[in-house]
């Protein structure tokens, strides 16, 4: 008789800890009234500020919504932002956190490839075209402009052939 009992409570413990691993999950222990990650506001008033070199004030309003939303765009205009404004840590921070909440972020692993040569990190910038040569195989606007960047850094820029791409030279 005391099988039946051992089996209902080692059920309930299982249950217990079940509901324990859960909560541990990153992103499952949100209060009901924080924004998932896909719950990405307009960010048309920031692309506005980012647009007219107002870093600052973007820098400003997009800290303030890390603190309740999680999302690749905003961590990436937040880290383009401060790469801008020199702030060359916090913006490798924010693209790493970009880069991990969608590893294939196009825009992300451009302009993080272009802080990177900012920083004198020129084989680290060519990893990143490598994955968006990956990403891109037909080729894509951020595929061009991080190999144009790589070109300009290595002083390449001028040597391309005519009619020979920057995208077809630095994949050779």
């Amino acid at each position: 008789m005391t099988k039946p009992f051992t089996v209902r409570v080692s059920a309930r413990w299982r249950a217990v800890a079940a509901a324990l691993i859960l909560l541990a999950l990153p992103g499952t222990a949100r209060g009901a009234d924080t924004p998932t990650s896909t719950d990405l506001p307009d960010l048309t008033g920031v692309r506005s500020k980012i647009y007219a070199e107002r870093y600052s004030e973007a820098v400003e309003e997009l800290t303030a919504l890390t603190t309740t939303v999680q999302h690749a765009d905003l961590y990436n205009l937040l880290a383009f932002s401060l790469r801008n404004l020199e702030r060359y840590d916090e913006a490798a921070k924010w693209y790493r956190e970009a880069l991990y909440y969608d590893p294939d972020h196009k825009g992300a692993l451009e302009y993080q490839g272009e802080l990177f040569l900012k920083l004198g990190q020129t084989e680290r910038a060519k990893v990143n075209a490598q994955k968006l040569n990956f990403l891109c195989p037909d080729g894509c606007d951020e595929l061009n402009a991080l190999n144009l960047a790589i070109a300009e850094a290595e002083g390449t820029l001028g040597e391309l052939p005519s009619g020979d791409s920057p995208r077809s030279a630095l994949s050779r």
